[in-house]
């Protein structure tokens, strides 16, 4: 079975990913298995300073997923560059993405400059969707000429390809996906979680200290196939899809939409072998429904 799959500056023996927040910087998942089974490696956002995101109750389970407020929370862009890098590359040798978060183009420059001078990186995921900030994040995502400006200001300055990642919370996602190609973009991972919320009816009050969080997990699934579909309709670029992926089939289904790789959320925090399981259920997977390369699946619901 042939499970490659090659897009800018990924090269790809499998099309599996740990989505970018849900496994750090791999040290914790390395405990499990060894990192060199998956396609590939996206870290958690690095922001310009070191932040300590939202604070608690920043998760709330639901019943087929959960949501959460955590607010980028991460060390800091020098911290990772100079020893999360460094040390994930002693465990990990694949395909690796850093995430970039900021809350205004200063930031989300200054954060790039940094990791343009660290070895062993392949490309950059740009976050403009996150859900749990007050500033950048989900702003710069849901407005066409703020996607392609900032698209554009991270093409220009960076020397490896970049994949912005976009935000379902909008009316119409193809046109942020198309913003996004315009300003330069060599691929988009769609999506990120969706708004969302729960109330504690022993008190009455909302349970994330946020009041309103990021909604990943089995349920979104549908919703997130229907944003790479709707995006793969209008770019040229590769998509990665993410959203609710839990199994093999579940992979299949985002390349026939138009995704070329995916990325697993949520299932992580539930079970820490996730990636791995769905990774060695894919040869049967692809067997059982007469697959022989997952290159010949991508934008099959298209045709």
């Amino acid at each position: 079975m042939d499970m490659r799959i090659v897009i800018p500056g990924l090269d790809l023996k499998n099309p599996v990913m740990p989505a970018s927040g849900t496994c750090g910087y791999g040290e914790e998942l390395s405990a499990f298995y060894d990192l060199n089974l998956l396609g590939g490696f996206v870290t958690k956002s690095a922001t310009g300073k070191e932040r300590f995101g939202n604070p608690l109750p920043r998760i709330a389970e639901g019943y087929e997923g959960s949501l959460n407020c955590i607010g980028l929370e991460n060390p800091g862009v020098e911290t990772v560059a100079s020893v999360a890098i460094p040390k994930l590359r002693r465990n990990y040798h694949g395909p690796l993405l850093v995430s970039i978060a900021g809350s205004d183009e200063e930031e989300y420059r200054y954060v790039l400059s940094i990791l343009e001078k660290v070895e062993g990186i392949d490309a950059y995921e740009i976050n403009i969707s996150c859900p749990n900030v007050s500033r950048g994040g989900m702003a710069l995502g849901t407005d066409p000429k703020a996607a392609k400006a900032i698209t554009a200001l991270m093409k220009k300055e960076a020397s490896r390809p970049i994949y912005m990642k976009l935000t379902p919370n909008v009316m119409d996602i193809s046109e942020i996906a198309l913003a996004c190609q315009e300003g330069g973009a060599d691929g988009l991972v769609v999506c990120n979680s969706f708004q969302g919320m729960r109330i504690d009816i022993k008190t009455g009050k909302a349970i994330l200290s946020r009041k309103i969080g990021g909604y990943g997990g089995p349920a979104i699934l549908p919703m997130a196939l229907k944003a790479v579909y709707q995006c793969a309709e209008k770019v040229d670029i590769p998509i990665i899809g993410v959203g609710g992926i839990g199994c093999a089939r579940d992979v299949i289904e985002f390349l026939m939409a138009g995704a070329s790789a995916v990325e697993v959320g949520t299932m992580n925090l539930k079970d820490p072998y996730a990636c791995k399981k769905i990774v060695e259920e894919l040869p049967e997977t692809m067997a059982r429904y007469g697959i022989e390369s997952l290159n010949t699946c991508i934008k099959e619901a298209h045709r």
